[in-house]
């Protein structure tokens, strides 16, 4: 009898040691994959880049009277002073003269415009205080402009209208919590089983 009982006993502590590594499983199964960074491969869909002709321009908010050193592109969370960069990342733009404009939607109305220059660093920052416009949805204009030639591309962004979604992990905790719950349940009915086929039962 006891034989049988510690037979019990080892087949339900295998099963419930298989069961205490479930949530660990689920953990990792529900981490977010996608990584929030500006600058992946090469041929990485990010709208934080546009092209201009061949070249590539990478678009960056900062709000650092607001949130700091945190970096936006298609999606300002609040109003107010944001420094607009323009990060080329190739060399070819350096020696072409490129006009930076950003318009508030749908009406066009012009909130900061940087006549044509060539830029020779690769690097275009200017502060832009969205307060003084309010909330809205937004173009930033890139254009080339050479004689009576001109290039144009765009990003879109909004400011003050929608959050950055966060990471939460609420969803891994309620997972998690439930199966150690569930593992607890399972331990405490293998005990009683073990108990109700003991001999002094």
């Amino acid at each position: 009898m006891s034989n049988s009982i510690n037979k019990l006993k080892k087949v339900a502590y295998k099963r419930i040691r298989w069961l205490s590594l479930l949530p660990v499983v689920f953990l990792v199964g529900l981490m977010p994959t996608i990584v929030q960074a500006h600058r992946g491969a090469p041929d990485e869909a990010d709208a934080c880049v546009t092209r201009v002709g061949f070249e590539r321009v990478h678009f960056t908010a900062y709000t650092p009277t607001l949130s700091g050193d945190r970096e936006y592109c298609s999606i300002i969370p609040e109003i107010g002073p944001t420094n607009l960069v323009f990060d080329y990342e190739g060399k070819s733009l350096r020696n072409l003269s490129v006009e930076f404009e950003i318009t508030k939607e749908p009406e066009g109305q012009r909130v900061f415009y940087q006549q044509p220059k060539k830029v020779k660093n690769g690097t275009f920052d200017s502060l832009v205080d969205f307060s003084q416009y309010g909330a809205g949805n937004y173009l930033a204009h890139i254009a080339v402009v050479d004689k009576d030639k001109r290039l144009d591309t765009h990003i879109p962004f909004s400011v003050g209208l929608e959050s950055v979604p966060g990471k939460s992990y609420m969803l891994q905790i309620v997972m998690i919590g439930s199966l150690l719950l569930l593992a607890y349940i399972l331990l405490k009915l293998a005990n009683k089983e073990a108990l109700n086929h003991s001999p002094e039962a």
